[in-house]
């Protein structure tokens, strides 16, 4: 009463095929030169848009503020117009100093990752020749 049991399974190459990339999904992934460098060069390219955008936002929503109170549109009063031009001058300097912010943080995040992007970049051109 020996009873060897076994299972064979076959599967076809689409099935197989499926099967990989399912697997692909769960392996850890190591990242390529080339990728790393497209990843770092993205990261410098867009680095400072989140904090100028939030600075010239910010100072466009003073100012409009600031415009409404000089108008009268929101209360009535020499305090009030008085304030609103001094938010409008603030809401104007905000809008101003979005594009030096942008300038600052961009080139910061360059000084960072260009010792890095640089050694990439003469790895994989020797590569390619």
């Amino acid at each position: 009463m020996n009873q060897d049991t076994t299972f064979i399974y076959k599967y076809s190459a689409k099935e197989n095929k499926e099967v990989q990339e399912i697997r692909k999904k769960y392996l850890p992934r190591e990242e390529s030169k080339f990728e790393e460098l497209k990843r770092l060069d993205y990261t410098v390219q867009n680095s400072g848009m989140m904090e100028s955008l939030c600075a010239g936002i910010g100072g466009a929503l003073v100012f409009g503020l600031g415009m409404c109170l000089a108008m009268q549109i929101i209360g009535s009063g020499i305090i009030l117009i008085a304030l609103g031009i001094l938010l409008g001058i603030i809401g104007m300097v905000g809008m101003l100093a979005a594009y030096s912010v942008y300038r600052k943080v961009f080139n910061k995040t360059k000084q960072r990752f260009a010792p890095r992007i640089l050694e990439l970049t003469a790895e994989l051109s020797k590569t390619l020749n």
